[in-house]
């Protein structure tokens, strides 16, 4: 069974920036694809970024450029560094860990961003 918890979030002014972290139990991380979904209030859940194992990453267009995902292995652990943030971006921002058949979903971190 994996869990992951996520942290970092918070509210922002825009143009500022946050880190978001997602830390995975169990020992399949090093194999697993990560994502970073978000869902505004009355929108659909949206893949922001991916990051194979290899290291090999992804992003929404919305967020190319601003937003960088990566993950530290040894410490099982998933980032998503996020630069001059939008309001737009306002979101729960959930850590997902996909590896063969099976979805683990984290519980979500609030992130506002609001002058």
């Amino acid at each position: 069974q994996v869990q992951l918890v996520e942290s970092g979030g918070g509210l922002v002014q825009p143009g500022e920036s946050l880190r978001l972290s997602c830390a995975a139990s169990g020992n399949v991380f090093r194999i697993s694809t990560m994502n970073w979904y978000r869902q505004a209030q009355g929108k659909e859940r949206e893949l922001v970024a991916t990051i194979i194992s290899d290291g090999s990453a992804n992003y929404a267009d919305s967020v190319k450029g601003r937003f960088t995902i990566s993950r530290d292995n040894a410490k099982n652990t998933v980032y998503l560094q996020m630069n001059s943030l939008k309001p737009e971006d306002t979101s729960v921002y959930y850590c997902n860990l996909h590896w063969r058949l099976f979805n683990y979903w984290g519980q979500g971190t609030q992130v506002i961003v609001s002058s």
